[in-house]
Protein backbone atom coordinates (compact mmCIF):
# COMPACT_ATOMS: atom_id res chain seq x y z
CA UNK A 1 0.00 0.00 0.00
CA UNK A 2 1.40 3.37 -1.13
CA UNK A 3 1.78 6.70 1.22
CA UNK A 4 -1.36 7.80 -0.64
CA UNK A 5 -3.49 5.00 -0.32
CA UNK A 6 -2.68 4.46 3.31
CA UNK A 7 -3.67 8.21 3.93
CA UNK A 8 -7.13 7.40 2.47
CA UNK A 9 -7.10 5.14 5.80
CA UNK A 10 -5.78 7.26 8.00
CA UNK A 11 -8.71 9.63 6.38
CA UNK A 12 -11.08 7.26 7.45
CA UNK A 13 -10.22 7.30 10.72
CA UNK A 14 -10.48 10.97 11.14
CA UNK A 15 -13.71 10.79 9.31
CA UNK A 16 -15.15 8.05 12.26
CA UNK A 17 -13.64 10.33 14.90
CA UNK A 18 -15.45 12.99 13.56
CA UNK A 19 -18.50 11.37 13.56
CA UNK A 20 -17.88 10.56 17.04
CA UNK A 21 -17.34 13.69 18.74
CA UNK A 22 -20.21 14.86 16.55
CA UNK A 23 -22.25 12.23 17.91
CA UNK A 24 -20.72 13.00 21.86
CA UNK A 25 -21.82 17.02 21.12
CA UNK A 26 -24.92 16.13 20.14
CA UNK A 27 -26.69 13.84 22.20
CA UNK A 28 -30.12 14.33 22.36
CA UNK A 29 -30.24 14.65 26.55
CA UNK A 30 -28.33 18.03 25.66
CA UNK A 31 -31.19 19.47 24.32
CA UNK A 32 -33.44 17.69 26.99
CA UNK A 33 -31.44 19.50 29.65
CA UNK A 34 -31.08 22.96 27.97
CA UNK A 35 -35.13 22.73 27.87
CA UNK A 36 -35.40 21.68 31.12
CA UNK A 37 -32.90 24.53 32.19
CA UNK A 38 -34.61 27.32 30.42
CA UNK A 39 -38.51 25.87 31.75
CA UNK A 40 -36.74 26.37 35.74
CA UNK A 41 -35.25 30.36 34.53
CA UNK A 42 -38.96 30.81 33.05
CA UNK A 43 -40.13 29.52 36.47
CA UNK A 44 -38.26 31.84 38.53
CA UNK A 45 -40.72 34.92 37.91
CA UNK A 46 -43.72 33.23 39.04
CA UNK A 47 -42.58 30.88 41.98
CA UNK A 48 -40.74 34.39 43.39
CA UNK A 49 -43.99 36.43 42.81
CA UNK A 50 -46.68 33.56 44.02
CA UNK A 51 -44.44 33.03 47.28
CA UNK A 52 -44.53 37.25 47.27
CA UNK A 53 -48.28 37.10 47.22
CA UNK A 54 -48.21 33.87 50.35
CA UNK A 55 -45.92 35.71 52.59
CA UNK A 56 -48.19 38.59 52.06
CA UNK A 57 -51.29 36.62 52.66
CA UNK A 58 -49.80 34.29 55.64
CA UNK A 59 -48.63 37.43 57.38
CA UNK A 60 -52.44 39.09 56.65
CA UNK A 61 -53.53 35.85 58.28
CA UNK A 62 -51.04 36.10 61.60
CA UNK A 63 -52.26 39.39 62.41
CA UNK A 64 -55.99 38.66 62.19
CA UNK A 65 -55.49 35.54 64.05
CA UNK A 66 -53.45 37.78 66.43
CA UNK A 67 -56.27 40.33 66.84
CA UNK A 68 -59.12 38.02 66.98
CA UNK A 69 -57.43 36.17 69.75
CA UNK A 70 -57.01 39.40 71.40
CA UNK A 71 -60.49 40.23 71.08
CA UNK A 72 -61.42 36.41 72.42
CA UNK A 73 -59.43 37.28 75.58
CA UNK A 74 -60.87 40.49 75.87
CA UNK A 75 -64.89 39.07 75.49
CA UNK A 76 -63.87 36.43 78.28
CA UNK A 77 -61.88 38.82 80.40
CA UNK A 78 -65.04 41.03 80.60
CA UNK A 79 -68.08 38.04 80.66
CA UNK A 80 -65.93 37.02 83.82
CA UNK A 81 -65.88 40.19 85.55
CA UNK A 82 -69.62 40.15 84.67
CA UNK A 83 -70.40 37.15 86.98
CA UNK A 84 -67.65 37.43 89.41
CA UNK A 85 -70.36 39.24 91.69
CA UNK A 86 -68.19 42.45 91.94
CA UNK A 87 -70.41 44.08 89.91
CA UNK A 88 -73.95 44.45 91.15
CA UNK A 89 -74.96 47.75 89.36
CA UNK A 90 -77.42 46.70 86.81
CA UNK A 91 -76.75 49.74 84.49
CA UNK A 92 -73.20 48.53 85.08
CA UNK A 93 -73.95 45.24 84.01
CA UNK A 94 -76.14 46.20 80.90
CA UNK A 95 -72.89 48.24 79.85
CA UNK A 96 -70.49 45.26 80.22
CA UNK A 97 -73.12 43.24 78.51
CA UNK A 98 -73.01 45.75 75.45
CA UNK A 99 -69.22 45.93 75.82
CA UNK A 100 -69.11 41.96 75.56
CA UNK A 101 -71.47 41.78 72.17
CA UNK A 102 -69.43 44.61 70.69
CA UNK A 103 -66.39 42.13 71.23
CA UNK A 104 -67.72 39.15 70.43
CA UNK A 105 -69.29 40.82 67.24
CA UNK A 106 -65.46 42.45 66.60
CA UNK A 107 -64.10 38.84 67.45
CA UNK A 108 -66.42 37.36 64.83
CA UNK A 109 -66.05 40.17 62.22
CA UNK A 110 -62.13 39.47 62.64
CA UNK A 111 -62.39 35.49 62.31
CA UNK A 112 -64.44 36.48 59.28
CA UNK A 113 -62.15 37.82 57.80
CA UNK A 114 -59.09 35.56 58.66
CA UNK A 115 -61.37 33.19 57.02
CA UNK A 116 -61.04 34.55 53.89
CA UNK A 117 -57.65 35.40 53.68
CA UNK A 118 -57.41 31.52 54.48
CA UNK A 119 -58.88 30.84 51.32
CA UNK A 120 -56.57 33.21 49.34
CA UNK A 121 -53.84 31.20 51.42
CA UNK A 122 -55.19 27.51 50.27
CA UNK A 123 -55.58 29.09 46.55
CA UNK A 124 -51.72 30.45 46.52
CA UNK A 125 -50.68 27.13 48.01
CA UNK A 126 -52.52 25.39 45.32
CA UNK A 127 -50.24 27.53 43.12
CA UNK A 128 -47.00 27.06 44.24
CA UNK A 129 -47.58 23.25 44.23
CA UNK A 130 -48.07 23.47 40.56
CA UNK A 131 -45.10 25.77 40.23
CA UNK A 132 -42.88 23.20 42.69
CA UNK A 133 -44.39 20.51 40.56
CA UNK A 134 -43.21 21.98 37.27
CA UNK A 135 -39.58 22.42 38.97
CA UNK A 136 -39.19 19.23 40.06
CA UNK A 137 -40.37 17.20 36.95
CA UNK A 138 -37.49 19.71 35.34
CA UNK A 139 -34.96 18.85 37.75
CA UNK A 140 -35.64 14.89 37.38
CA UNK A 141 -35.64 15.33 33.77
CA UNK A 142 -32.50 17.11 34.02
CA UNK A 143 -30.90 14.35 36.53
CA UNK A 144 -32.14 11.07 33.86
CA UNK A 145 -30.33 13.15 30.90
CA UNK A 146 -27.65 13.98 33.23
CA UNK A 147 -27.34 10.02 33.78
CA UNK A 148 -27.88 9.00 30.56
CA UNK A 149 -25.14 11.27 28.63
CA UNK A 150 -22.45 10.09 31.48
CA UNK A 151 -22.89 6.99 30.39
CA UNK A 152 -23.28 7.15 26.56
CA UNK A 153 -19.86 9.46 27.02
CA UNK A 154 -18.26 6.72 28.92
CA UNK A 155 -18.71 4.47 25.91
CA UNK A 156 -18.05 6.81 23.25
CA UNK A 157 -15.18 7.91 24.96
CA UNK A 158 -13.98 4.17 24.78
CA UNK A 159 -14.87 3.78 20.84
CA UNK A 160 -12.99 7.65 20.40
CA UNK A 161 -10.04 6.06 22.38
CA UNK A 162 -10.13 2.61 20.09
CA UNK A 163 -10.57 4.96 17.14
CA UNK A 164 -7.45 7.26 17.77
CA UNK A 165 -5.32 4.17 18.63
CA UNK A 166 -6.16 2.99 15.26
CA UNK A 167 -5.43 6.34 13.27
CA UNK A 168 -1.89 6.30 15.39
CA UNK A 169 -1.21 3.02 13.91
CA UNK A 170 -2.39 3.50 10.42
CA UNK A 171 -0.28 6.79 10.26
CA UNK A 172 3.19 5.69 11.91
CA UNK A 173 4.79 5.13 8.11
CA UNK A 174 3.31 7.83 6.41
CA UNK A 175 5.80 10.43 5.62
CA UNK A 176 5.62 13.22 8.16
CA UNK A 177 5.62 15.79 4.91
CA UNK A 178 3.01 14.55 3.85
CA UNK A 179 0.96 13.63 6.93
CA UNK A 180 1.45 17.40 7.58
CA UNK A 181 0.05 18.18 4.20
CA UNK A 182 -2.97 15.93 4.66
CA UNK A 183 -3.77 17.66 7.86
CA UNK A 184 -3.61 21.02 6.18
CA UNK A 185 -5.87 20.11 3.02
CA UNK A 186 -7.79 18.38 6.15
CA UNK A 187 -8.40 21.78 8.40
CA UNK A 188 -8.91 23.93 4.90
CA UNK A 189 -11.26 21.68 3.48
CA UNK A 190 -13.27 20.95 6.57
CA UNK A 191 -12.84 17.24 7.31
CA UNK A 192 -11.35 16.02 3.97
CA UNK A 193 -8.14 15.78 3.37
CA UNK A 194 -7.74 13.14 0.71
CA UNK A 195 -10.11 11.57 -1.77
CA UNK A 196 -10.18 8.78 -4.05
CA UNK A 197 -10.25 9.48 -7.77
CA UNK A 198 -12.35 7.52 -9.01
CA UNK A 199 -12.54 7.81 -13.00
CA UNK A 200 -12.72 10.83 -13.66
CA UNK A 201 -15.03 11.52 -10.55
CA UNK A 202 -13.29 13.12 -7.10
CA UNK A 203 -14.89 11.20 -4.31
CA UNK A 204 -14.21 14.32 -1.85
CA UNK A 205 -16.80 16.21 -3.50
CA UNK A 206 -18.05 14.58 -6.27
CA UNK A 207 -17.22 16.67 -8.94
CA UNK A 208 -15.86 15.89 -12.60
CA UNK A 209 -11.96 15.89 -13.26
CA UNK A 210 -10.96 17.04 -16.36
CA UNK A 211 -9.56 14.22 -18.20
CA UNK A 212 -6.08 15.60 -18.95
CA UNK A 213 -6.03 16.33 -15.36
CA UNK A 214 -6.82 12.93 -14.47
CA UNK A 215 -4.32 11.40 -17.33
CA UNK A 216 -1.54 13.08 -15.82
CA UNK A 217 -2.53 12.42 -12.00
CA UNK A 218 -2.42 8.46 -13.33
CA UNK A 219 0.68 8.70 -14.95
CA UNK A 220 2.25 10.63 -12.11
CA UNK A 221 3.45 7.40 -9.97
CA UNK A 222 4.17 7.08 -6.32
CA UNK A 223 7.29 9.57 -6.49
CA UNK A 224 5.68 12.24 -8.38
CA UNK A 225 4.16 15.47 -7.44
CA UNK A 226 1.37 14.99 -5.21
CA UNK A 227 -2.21 16.42 -7.00
CA UNK A 228 -5.26 18.57 -5.74
CA UNK A 229 -8.87 18.44 -6.62
CA UNK A 230 -9.02 22.01 -8.06
CA UNK A 231 -12.82 21.89 -6.54
CA UNK A 232 -12.34 20.81 -2.99
CA UNK A 233 -8.40 20.87 -2.25
CA UNK A 234 -8.76 17.37 -1.50
CA UNK A 235 -5.13 15.23 -1.79
CA UNK A 236 -6.59 12.87 -4.96
CA UNK A 237 -5.40 9.56 -4.74
CA UNK A 238 -5.87 7.57 -8.16
CA UNK A 239 -7.88 4.13 -7.77
CA UNK A 240 -5.70 0.98 -9.38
Amino acid sequence: MTSLEQLLVVQDHDTTLDQLKHRRATLPEREVIARADAALRELEGPITETRGRHDLVARDVKRLEDEAGAAAAKAKEVDTAMYSGRTTSAKELQAMQADLEQIQRHQRALEDRELEFMEQQEAVDAELAVLDEQVGAAESAIATARVAIAEQEAAIDAELAAESAERARASADIPAPMLALYEKCRTQNRGAGVAKLVGHTCQGCRLTIPASEVDRIRHAGEDGPVSHCDNCGAILVPSR
